[in-house]
């Protein structure tokens, strides 16, 4: 049997193109509806509301994060079909990322707040690390010093990614945690 031929394009993420953000196959809605980090005091009374509230609410955040840092996502596709997210600020603009018990985040470094492939079929294709890549590219080239994140022991089942991924990728534990170390690249 012939491997088929897959065609990875990453891009940035736009007000236009977040509406591509792929949807979850284990979660009701996808990404592009996710506050949890933007907002959190608001992330659990919206889900009780309407999407089109949750997701305005996202676009007013990337625009924002946008005008002050610069570009802070990228959505990959796959054969044209959106398959990855990823969204990363510095932590003032991820008001959420003080909250984890191996934070805050350092002052110097972008936090990449999610990465994540929610489709089976496309997960172990190094689509992840191509985002990754990316991102990394991308920091460097605006000359920024680091990129940290918050993984995932255990599970990786996980927007944020597992840990064992960021090792193979260059990352150490910078402060360790039962359940979400906070992993660091210097760039």
């Amino acid at each position: 049997m012939r491997r088929q031929e897959r065609k990875i394009e990453v891009v940035n993420l736009t007000e236009q193109n977040l509406v591509d953000a792929p949807e979850w196959e284990t979660h009701p809605f996808s990404c592009k509806y996710c506050i949890w980090w933007e907002s959190p005091e608001e992330c659990i009374d919206l889900a009780k509301e309407k999407k089109e509230d949750m997701i305005k609410k996202k676009l007013e955040w990337l625009k924002s994060t946008r005008k002050i840092f610069g570009n802070c996502g990228k959505i990959a596709y796959v054969n044209g079909e959106p398959a990855g997210y990823a969204q990363y600020a510095p932590p003032h603009l991820l008001p959420h990322s003080k909250d984890y018990k191996s934070g805050p985040p350092s002052d110097d470094a972008v936090l990449l707040s999610c990465l994540f492939i929610p489709k089976r079929g496309v997960r172990g294709l190094g689509l992840g690390t191509c985002v990754l890549r990316n991102i990394i590219d991308d920091l460097r080239k605006r000359g920024l010093k680091s990129i940290e994140t918050f993984a995932r022991k255990g599970k990786p089942n996980n927007p944020s990614g597992p840990v064992e991924f960021y090792l193979k990728n260059g990352f150490r534990i910078y402060r360790d945690d039962v359940e979400f170390p906070l992993m660091r690249l210097d760039l």
